[in-house]
């Protein structure tokens, strides 16, 4: 199939051949047919499949077929979890735009507010944005959301993770009509709050997914190394780093402070690395990425901030110093590698604190995962043992409990003592009963003497 195969309007054909698109991938030849046709769509494929283009492509189409709903609204508003994304999806927007009367704004937490009111106030045909900040901008009137045609959720299961769950519902009713198209698109479609969320977003979507949940990508070599502690690790990683062939790589940690530490090591070492983290500003993040990005880094280390969505073409190796919480991140960290049919390696480190995180992606990857080991630095940690699980008493039957409690109550009975016996070296004397009224009266005194 090719992209001319679609149907689309001439100038957005010309712009596709200029940019060099020629063959769709798999989410595109199913979700921009369907997205054209006015269906809302749910949709999910694995990370570097190319979904960025299965929406903007449709939203160009129906800019470039329809009249507006309004003249001064918003067209399309497309979201995304985090600044870093958002900018990834607006630059590729900017290319289709360009050479067209579109205008695409970029609103983002975290820069100067006052300036993108004004931004705002210029009447701009798309906005791509985070949840959070637009729905500040909504809740202020900067602008409005009545005639918006078609709203764009990507990575809504992250947004969601996020707490934006609020701002996305603001924002869904600030555009409440029967004329507006919503696109979703997630990592996974068994994700329990992004159904329940579909269901109040989206008008009897058309549901895609492109293999599991979250499939392999086959075109990166992973390999596993135990390590045994953090000096273990960091031996592990000056090794890769120094014979490895590669462009450029990620390294992701599981701490903010790890970032700056690794990346001042590495620096110590004359390798050119550089930290990325959400302690730092908007303009010292977008700074780095940039950096980054033309190739002005080899190394960049990071968090999870940057598992998701970044293209980073010249990314060829990642390395996964730590192993992530949630295990469906490790599919989203080896994705900035392999990317548009690239080959790509990932290499992760397991040491004790990380043994159940592996074992989550063990199990969501469906497979027994063995250990690579190199030589000389081979380590003495050999996994964890699962905790066997604690047996809970079974509930006794109430039948046999009436027996016991009966067999119980008939050996009491037998060991009443009727006479003093003595225990331990301590003898018990039975204290004498008093003479009853009754029995002095009827017995001689020198008798009782």
């Amino acid at each position: 199939m090719q992209f001319s195969d679609f149907g689309l309007e001439r100038r957005l054909m010309t712009t596709v051949d200029h940019l060099g698109f020629t063959e769709p991938t798999e989410i595109q030849q199913q979700a921009i047919p369907a997205a054209m046709q006015g269906h809302d769509l749910i949709a999910s494929s694995k990370t570097g499949s190319g979904k960025t283009l299965a929406f903007i492509i449709p939203a160009l189409q129906r800019l470039s077929k329809n009249r507006a709903l309004s003249k001064r609204d918003p067209r399309v508003v497309i979201l995304t979890p985090t600044r870093e994304l958002a900018k990834q999806v607006y630059a590729q927007l900017r290319l289709f735009t360009s050479n067209t009367q579109f205008k695409a704004v970029l609103v983002l937490g975290g820069e100067n507010f006052n300036d993108q009111v004004k931004v705002l106030e210029k009447d701009p045909h798309f906005i791509v944005a985070t949840p959070g900040r637009l729905a500040d901008h909504l809740s202020q009137g900067h602008f409005y959301l009545n005639g918006l045609e078609l709203l764009i959720l990507d990575e809504a299961d992250r947004m969601l993770d996020l707490g934006f769950a609020e701002q996305l519902s603001q924002i869904n009713k600030a555009a409440d009509h029967r004329k507006r198209q919503t696109l979703l698109f997630s990592a996974t479609l068994d994700h329990a709050q992004v159904n329940d969320f579909a269901k109040e977003l989206l008008n009897k979507p058309k549901r895609i997914a492109i293999g599991g949940a979250f499939t392999e990508h086959q075109d990166i070599n992973k390999r596993f190394y135990l390590a045994d502690n953090l000096d273990h690790k960091e031996t592990l990683l000056q090794h890769f780093l120094n014979t490895e062939t590669y462009q450029q790589a990620i390294i992701f940690t599981a701490t903010r402070s790890d970032t700056e530490r690794l990346a001042r090591l590495l620096l110590e070492q004359d390798i050119n690395a550089v930290a990325l983290s959400g302690e730092l500003n908007q303009s010292q993040r977008n700074q780095i990425m940039d950096g980054f990005s033309k190739g002005h880094h080899k190394i960049l280390v990071t968090t999870d901030l940057a598992s998701r969505g970044l293209d980073l073409v010249n990314v060829s190796l990642v390395i996964n110093f730590d192993m992530p919480k949630h295990a469906e991140e490790f599919i989203h960290r080896i994705g900035r590698t392999g990317r548009a049919g690239s080959k790509g390696d990932a290499i992760a480190f397991v040491g004790p604190k990380d043994w159940l995180s592996f074992k989550n992606v063990e199990g969501l990857l469906e497979q027994t995962i063995r250990f690579d080991c190199i030589d000389g630095l081979k380590a003495k940690f050999k996994g964890l043992k699962p905790k066997k699980p604690k047996q809970k008493p079974t509930k006794p039957n109430a039948e046999k409990l009436v027996k016991a409690t009966q067999a119980t109550s008939k050996k009491s009975t037998k060991k009443i003592f009727h006479s003093a016996q003595d225990v331990g070296d301590m003898p018990i004397i039975k204290r004498k009963k008093p003479l009853s009224a009754q029995y002095i009266e009827d017995t001689d005194l020198d008798e009782v003497e």
